[in-house]
């Protein structure tokens, strides 16, 4: 299935895709090369125009700052799929679930999707909050996956659910915050922005 199909369905009809993705057998070099990098890199390419030319007079800053946003947004989806699946999938045996890497990579990139596609919003980062929100809807969808892609059984499915989210969470923002601590001064930019880093945009 190609990109904008799955995207789509991921959306729309997320319980039906799941079933689709169940059948499927996990490329964790085609999903990042494939969905992961694509959106991602949309979204990155959103906040660099966003953050340098169109709200340049709210940051005061050249095209430095949304170089940085757009580097940030796309390596902190990339290390986030990966270090939350790891995690994920160490944390399968302790709910009866499936330990399989490359199903917790299908889950975890996946179930991100919303996040990317919200993150396009950051073309006008006025409105970046919009997508933010949007992207909450990755929840919903880990929760219809798990017991898809991890063979959960239905009495451990919300206690596997709620780890999960609260690993995705962890690690997204610690991720960010290294990726901020490493960045800006390397970058040559000033810890004092007037504005929130979240996320990359």
């Amino acid at each position: 299935m190609n990109l904008i199909d799955r995207a789509k369905n991921m959306i729309v009809s997320p319980a039906t895709e799941w079933n689709e993705i169940s059948s499927e057998t996990p490329d964790t070099g085609k999903i990042i090369t494939g969905f992961v990098l694509p959106l991602a890199g949309a979204a990155a390419v959103a906040a660099f125009i966003g953050y340098s030319f169109l709200w340049v007079g709210f940051f005061g800053s050249p095209t430095t700052w949304g170089l940085y946003f757009a580097i940030t947004s796309l390596l902190q989806a990339i290390i986030s799929v990966f270090v939350g699946a790891a995690v994920v999938d160490a944390l399968a045996p302790s709910f009866d679930s499936q330990k399989n890497m490359g199903r917790s990579v299908q889950l975890i990139a996946y179930a991100y999707t919303p996040v990317w596609i919200g993150g396009l919003l950051a073309i006008y980062p006025p409105i970046a909050i919009i997508g933010m929100i949007f992207g909450l809807y990755m929840f919903y969808l880990l929760y219809l996956g798990i017991p898809k892609l991890k063979n959960t059984p239905v009495d451990k499915q919300i206690g596997y659910f709620v780890v999960s989210i609260v690993v995705m969470l962890v690690v997204y923002f610690i991720i960010g915050m290294i990726l901020s601590k490493l960045l800006l001064p390397a970058m040559g930019l000033s810890y004092g922005i007037p504005g929130l880093n979240l996320g990359g945009y």
